[in-house]
C-alpha cells in the first residue's frame, strides 16, 4: 500500500503548478501592496512595532527569519517558506495574520505570494528609488522617439494615428501648450506664410523664447511651491511675496538649469555672495501659511510651518511623502522617524528676516542720501 502524499509535498506541488502558469508576480505591483497591507503593521521597518523579531520588508529580514529560527522566505521553495505554512495552517496560535488583527488574506493573494516565492521572491525598490533608465526605442519612420513609442502602442491596440492636422490648427494647439494663450491674427498669418521646411520648427522657438513661456509653466511649480498672495488663516491678509513669483517665471525664461533652480530655491541665502536675486529665490519655503489671529501661541505656529516646509520638500524634490514618518518610521518607505526630524532641523535652522526690494529709483535716492549724510 503506497504512503499518503504529506501535506507539505501537496503544497509544494500545487506552488509548482501555479508558477508555470503566466509571469511571476511582480514585487512594487502585486506583493508589496499585500504585505504593506497585512504584514508590514507587525514585520515591518518600525522596529518599536515590530513582532517576534521577524522583518519581511527587507529580503535579508526574511531570509534570516524570527524568534522561530525558520527562514520565513526560502527562494524558490514555498513548501519550506515559514511565510507560506503560517498563511495555510489551522493552529489558531500560528495562522498569519493573528485572528485578533480581524485581518485575512483572499485565496487570491495567498496564490499570489505563493507564486512569487516559487518565482525565487526577488526583492524590489519602491520606483523612486530606481535610476531611470533609457528604454529602448521601438523601430519607427519617425525621427522623434515619442512618435516611435505613440505609434508602437496603437499598433499593438489595433488603433491607427488620426490624420495630421492643417498648419493653422497645429500652430493653435503649440501656442496654447507653451503660452496658454492663442496666436494673436498676426503671428498666424506670418506662420501660414512662412512656406519653409523648418516654419514650425521656428514658431517653437519663438514661443518657447516668448515671456508668456515662463509664465504658463511658472503655474505648474508654484503650485508644488504653494504659492499664494494672502495668509490664509482666519485673518487672511495680503502678503508681499510676488517677487518670488517673478523669480521662477524669470528662472523659467532664462532655462535656468534644475539644480541650480533647486539650489537657490532651498538655501540661495547661504551661497557665499548671495545676491537679490538668491535671496528671493528662498521665499519658496515663505509660502507657508501664516496666522495673525490674536491669542495664538507663535512658537505652535512655527512647528505648523515648518511641517509644511518638510512636507512640500518632499513632494516637490523626492517624490516622496514625508508626512507619515512626522509620527513614527515610514510604514512603506525607507525612511526612518528620526530622520523626518532632522531635515526639519535643517529647515528650521535659519532666521526669517524682512527682505527690503527698492526699486532702481529708490537705490539712487538712497545713494544720494548717505552721499550727502557723508558730507554733512
Amino acid at each position: 500500500m503506497s504512503k499518503p502524499i504529506h501535506p507539505t509535498a501537496l503544497l509544494f506541488l500545487f506552488c509548482l503548478a501555479i508558477t508555470a502558469r503566466g509571469e511571476p508576480p511582480s514585487f512594487s505591483r502585486d506583493v508589496r501592496p499585500i504585505l504593506s497591507d497585512m504584514c508590514f503593521s507587525c514585520h515591518g521597518p518600525d522596529e518599536k512595532a515590530r513582532k517576534g523579531g521577524l522583518l519581511l520588508s527587507e529580503l535579508a529580514g526574511a531570509l534570516k527569519g524570527g524568534k522561530s529560527g525558520e527562514p520565513a522566505i526560502v527562494p524558490g521553495n514555498p513548501a519550506r517558506s515559514e511565510l507560506i505554512k503560517r498563511l495555510h495552517t489551522g493552529d489558531p496560535d500560528d495562522i498569519m495574520p493573528p485572528p485578533s488583527t480581524k485581518k485575512k488574506l483572499t485565496p487570491e493573494q495567498i496564490r499570489v505570494l505563493e507564486k512569487w516565492v516559487a518565482a525565487g521572491a526577488r526583492y524590489e525598490k519602491h520606483w523612486a528609488f530606481e535610476a531611470p533608465v533609457a528604454p529602448v526605442v521601438p523601430t519607427s519612420d519617425s525621427p522623434n522617439p515619442i512618435d516611435a513609442f505613440v505609434r508602437s502602442t496603437l499598433v499593438e491596440s489595433g488603433l491607427k494615428p488620426s490624420p495630421q492636422a492643417d498648419r493653422a490648427a497645429l500652430f493653435r494647439r503649440v501656442s496654447f501648450d507653451l503660452t496658454g494663450l492663442p496666436p494673436s491674427p498676426e503671428e498666424l498669418a506670418a506662420y501660414l506664410a512662412d512656406t519653409s521646411p523648418n516654419a514650425y520648427e521656428a514658431a517653437v522657438d519663438r514661443l518657447l523664447a516668448s515671456p508668456q513661456y515662463g509664465e504658463r509653466w511658472a503655474r505648474k511649480w508654484l503650485d508644488l511651491a504653494r504659492y499664494a498672495d494672502t495668509n490664509g488663516y482666519e485673518k487672511d491678509r495680503q502678503r508681499t511675496v510676488w517677487p518670488y513669483r517673478d523669480w521662477v517665471i524669470k528662472a523659467l525664461n532664462a532655462d535656468m538649469p534644475f539644480d541650480q533652480f533647486s539650489i537657490e530655491q532651498i538655501a540661495g541665502d547661504l551661497l557665499p555672495g548671495a545676491t537679490t536675486e538668491q535671496r528671493i529665490a528662498t521665499g519658496f519655503h515663505r509660502n507657508t501659511m501664516l496666522n495673525e489671529e490674536g491669542g495664538i501661541d507663535p512658537l505652535e505656529f512655527r512647528f505648523h510651518a515648518m511641517t509644511d516646509r518638510v512636507s512640500t520638500t518632499g513632494a516637490a524634490w523626492l517624490g516622496l511623502t514625508l508626512q507619515c514618518c512626522q509620527c513614527h518610521t515610514h510604514k512603506y518607505d525607507p525612511i526612518p522617524h528620526r530622520e523626518y526630524y532632522s531635515v526639519m532641523a535643517f529647515l528650521n535652522n535659519a532666521d526669517e528676516p524682512e527682505l527690503e526690494l527698492p526699486s532702481p529709483d529708490q537705490d539712487r535716492a538712497a545713494a544720494g542720501r548717505r552721499a550727502r549724510a557723508d558730507e554733512l
